[in-house]
C-alpha cells in the first residue's frame, strides 16, 4: 500500500512539470509550486509553497536544486525561493527527493530525509538516449554536412559514449571511439568501430563529441585531431576541452549541458519519476 498519496514538486523545468503530470496519470494527487508562468499547467493548480510543504506526503525538487547556490532552480516561478530557507522548512520526517544538490553545501541536506535520483544508475543510464538524440541535433544544426559518411570521434565510452556512437553508426558515419580499458576497446572494435585511446588522440575528424569529464582535449590533443572539427562538448562543467586554445586555434566548441531537459522534456520527466518511485519501492515509503 502506498504511505505517500500527495506529492509535492517545488521548482524545476519542464522536465519536473513533465513527472508531476506522470505521477498525476498514475494516480497521485499531485500539488506545484514554483510554476507562477504557467496558468494551470497540465490541470496541476499552483500552490502556495506553504500549503504544499504543510499537505503533501513527500517532496521532488529539481535538478540541480539550486544553480546560484542561494536560490532553488525554478525559470517558471515568478519571484525567487532560497534554498536555504527551503530545505530548513520541511522537515525531518518527509521524503525529499532531490537531483543533485548543485552549488548548495552538502550540510544543507544532512538533517532532511533525503534521496538523490540524479545519482542514480537508471537514471544516468535512462538519460544517456536524450543527450545522445539531443547531441546529434545539435550537430546537425551546427553543421552544413551530413552525418552520414561524417568522420566522427567519440570520446570515452561510458553511457552517453556508448549510445551516441551506436546511433551515429547507425547513420552512417565513420565512428572512431575512445576509451581508456583494454576491455572497452575491444569492445568498441567488436561493435564495427574503430577505437582509439584516450590518452593518445589523434586524425583528423569533422565532428568531435566529447563525453569525458576532465580535460581530455589540451593542446596536443587538439594539435592532433581537431583543427577543422566542429566539438560538441557533454562533459560535466567544466567539460573536457582546452578552451582557450581552441578558441586561439578557432576551433568552434559548443558546451551542451543538461540536453534532456532542452531537447525532450517529457522523457526527462518521466525518467525523474521513475528514479523516484524506484527509491520508494526500495524504502518501502
Amino acid at each position: 500500500m502506498k504511505t505517500i498519496k500527495t506529492l509535492g514538486v517545488i521548482g524545476g523545468d519542464m522536465r519536473q512539470l513533465y513527472c508531476a503530470r506522470s505521477a498525476l496519470d498514475d494516480g497521485y494527487a499531485v500539488m506545484l509550486s514554483g510554476f507562477e508562468k504557467y496558468s494551470e499547467p497540465f490541470g496541476i493548480q499552483n500552490s502556495d509553497i506553504t500549503d504544499l510543504l504543510s499537505n503533501s506526503d513527500a517532496i521532488i525538487l529539481p535538478l540541480p536544486v539550486s544553480k546560484d547556490g542561494t536560490d532553488v532552480f525554478a525559470p517558471y516561478s515568478d519571484k525567487p525561493v532560497n534554498a536555504k530557507t527551503l530545505l530548513s522548512s520541511i522537515g525531518r520526517e518527509k521524503p525529499v527527493f532531490c537531483g543533485l544538490e548543485g552549488r548548495l553545501p552538502g550540510e544543507c541536506f544532512r538533517d532532511l530525509k533525503c534521496f538523490f535520483y540524479g545519482k542514480r544508475e537508471e537514471f544516468a543510464a535512462a538519460n544517456a538516449v536524450p543527450t545522445a538524440e539531443g547531441a546529434i541535433e545539435l550537430a546537425m544544426s551546427l553543421t552544413d554536412f551530413t552525418i552520414c559518411s561524417c568522420r566522427c570521434l567519440v570520446a570515452g565510452y561510458g553511457r552517453i559514449g556508448r549510445v551516441l556512437s551506436s546511433f551515429l553508426k547507425g547513420l552512417g558515419a565513420d565512428v572512431t571511439v575512445s576509451a581508456r580499458k583494454p576491455g572497452d576497446l575491444e569492445f568498441i572494435k567488436a561493435a564495427g568501430m574503430k577505437a582509439i585511446r584516450t590518452d593518445r588522440l589523434c586524425g583528423k575528424f569533422q565532428l568531435i563529441f566529447n563525453t569525458v569529464p576532465s580535460l581530455v582535449f589540451d593542446r596536443k590533443s587538439l594539435a592532433a585531431c581537431a583543427v577543422d572539427s566542429v566539438i560538441i562538448d557533454l562533459a560535466s562543467s567544466p567539460g573536457g576541452v582546452d578552451r582557450e586554445t581552441a578558441d586561439r586555434m578557432k576551433i568552434p566548441v559548443y558546451h551542451a549541458l543538461s540536453l534532456p531537459g532542452k531537447v525532450a522534456p517529457e522523457t526527462a520527466g518521466k525518467i525523474i519519476k521513475n528514479a523516484v518511485y524506484n527509491i520508494m519501492e526500495e524504502e518501502g515509503i
